[in-house]
């Protein structure tokens, strides 16, 4: 397919995310690694996140990963604890990671200085890299996606989720994983081929959409439901394949859409069984898959690591999403209403 007329500059920025890990792998992924090594060493107790918006979504996967993978804690702390409420932080021993494009919002640099001085060690993974976050953090990781102007974030997230990948595989000394993020870019542009258009009129007339995943499949689940609200203004909740089972699913009836984010891990078994469930009640169930396994399956390439899956998945739901809302005559490079760089207090 030709590319070379992109209509959006969303477009452009989503076509540009294989260029982006490209950088990524020669300038950034080796000090991803060794800052993993590092903080294994210290031997942490644990790990709070301090993000918002779809930031917050990387947070989530971070917080599935490591939990995951290592056993420690990982909790998402309300900025508001410090800038609103000036809570005193009781952090020794703990990592406080903080996730922003911008870097900029002065309630996130609130909650890393509280961090800080509650005795957490700070790492911030930013685009902006000269912010106040990034002035205050002890340690840096660059996400290295250049100048993102589309308000909706989307290859800023993938390279924050490239640089969670980079700091997991250092600090689990996971080698099949650094093999893995250093052979991404190329899964990555075949993430971007994928047509997914047959979704299109059931996404259009739905009164409501779920984003069902699990896992480290939740976060991108999340960052869908809320590209689809950003951008082309369908309401849409992000819900658990477990959660879902208890209550929400009353709602997936005729007029209803589900994206399903099928892992290849673990928890395949119960995202299917969610699926299943919104199929019987007359929901239009879209599953986000490799092979193709019902008339609404949604295909996206493989990965020899199921760490990656989400990140496939996401970037080809980018791709979805941004033509989706040309067609319904949205303007994804500025929805009314939203700004780029959002400061809260």
């Amino acid at each position: 397919m030709n590319h070379a007329v992109l209509e959006t500059q969303m477009s452009k920025e989503i076509f540009s995310i294989p260029e982006v890990l490209h950088g990524q792998i020669e300038e950034g992924l080796d000090l991803y690694l060794e800052t993993g090594r590092q903080v294994a060493a210290s031997n942490p107790r644990g790990f709070v996140t301090c993000a918002r918006g779809t930031s917050d979504n990387a947070a989530t996967f971070f917080k599935y990963i490591i939990e995951t993978h290592t056993g420690l804690p990982v909790t998402s702390m309300g900025p508001s604890v410090a800038s609103v409420y000036n809570a005193r932080l009781k952090l020794d021993d703990f990592v406080c990671l903080t996730i922003s494009q911008s870097g900029g919002s002065t309630d996130l640099a609130a909650l890393q200085a509280a961090a800080s001085r509650g005795g957490a060690r700070t790492i911030a993974i930013l685009n902006e890299t000269d912010s106040p976050v990034g002035q205050q953090a002890d340690i840096v990781l660059p996400m290295l996606a250049g100048a993102e102007i589309a308000v909706a974030a989307t290859k800023s997230f993938v390279s924050s989720l490239f640089a969670i990948l980079g700091f997991v595989a250092g600090y689990t000394n996971d080698n099949e994983l650094e093999k893995e993020l250093r052979n991404f870019p190329g899964t990555a542009a075949k993430a971007l081929e994928c047509d997914w258009s047959m979704a299109d009129f059931a996404l259009a007339r739905a009164s409501s959409v779920f984003a069902i995943g699990r896992g480290p499949g939740l976060a991108v689940s999340a960052e869908a439901a809320l590209k689809l609200k950003e951008t082309c203004r369908i309401h849409a909740e992000v819900f658990s394949a477990a959660e879902v089972l208890h209550g929400p699913v009353v709602l997936a009836e005729k007029n209803f859409a589900a994206f399903v984010f099928q892992p290849s891990d673990y928890a395949q078994e119960s995202v299917l069984t969610a699926a299943h469930s919104m199929r019987e009640k007359g929901a239009d169930v879209f599953a986000i898959t490799t092979q193709a396994n019902t008339d609404r399956s949604l295909i996206s390439p493989t990965t020899d690591h199921s760490l990656l899956m989400p990140v496939v998945q996401i970037i080809a739901f980018y791709r979805f999403v941004e033509a989706l809302s040309r067609k319904l005559g949205e303007n994804a490079d500025a929805p009314e209403g939203l700004n780029k760089v959002t400061v809260t207090v």
